[in-house]
């Protein structure tokens, strides 16, 4: 049982995201694939119905992090709905089964640039044109080593456009990594929440320890 289940059950008042309908897209950002769990269980401990979506490289990685198959079944598990692993699957998240707000987190540079640029290929990138099509936002949980680099148009690019809002973010090794940036997962159902309310949660640029 969940959270929001509970206290919807001994009546609590609701959360804002109580039965909105989430698109969760992954893109194969490997690493933080440990956080998707968490990630998830946020909107889910909301009340949120939660429809995970993959890209065709989550489907054929195999990693020290665990393989797609591994992962598809993970997310399976956690949303109670199968995964949309297809373009087609998920080109009806526009016209026919719209949702509230589609999530891409975490975002790859590929899929960053991919995004801005309005290049569809990818299911995950295909639940976000049609997100937008029908003037619902789009959140996106940036993870990406160029992001302060080659990425940096793109990331400006999302920023100044219409219904796309990021989860906040910093550099996560200004030493090591000086051009990274990636989201803070933590605060991924808040980032919804304005999100629904048309605003872009704030502070957008964060510390990390």
């Amino acid at each position: 049982m969940t959270l929001f289940n509970y206290l919807n059950g001994r009546g609590f008042s609701l959360s804002t995201l109580a039965n909105k309908r989430i698109g969760f897209g992954v893109t194969a950002s490997h690493c933080t694939f440990p956080e998707l769990e968490g990630m998830i269980t946020q909107l889910l401990n909301e009340g949120a119905e939660v429809h995970p979506i993959v890209t065709y490289s989550v489907l054929s990685a195999d990693t020290r992090f665990g393989s797609g198959e591994q992962w598809v079944a993970k997310l399976e598990e956690l949303c109670g709905r199968k995964v949309v692993t297809t373009i087609a699957g998920a080109e009806p998240f526009g016209p026919i089964t719209p949702l509230d707000c589609m999530v891409i987190s975490p975002l790859t540079g590929n899929s960053l640039s991919k995004f801005a640029n309005a290049q569809t290929d990818s299911p995950v990138l295909m639940a976000a044109k049609a997100t937008l099509r029908n003037r619902k936002p789009v959140v996106v949980g940036v993870s990406t080593n160029d992001a302060l680099g080659m990425n940096g148009p793109n990331v400006m690019a999302l920023l100044r456009s219409k219904n796309i809002y990021l989860i906040p973010l910093g550099q996560d090794d200004p030493v090591k990594k000086p051009t990274s940036l990636v989201a803070d997962f933590s605060k991924l159902a808040k980032t919804v929440e304005a999100a629904l309310d048309g605003e872009q949660l704030q502070p957008l640029l964060i510390s990390y320890s």
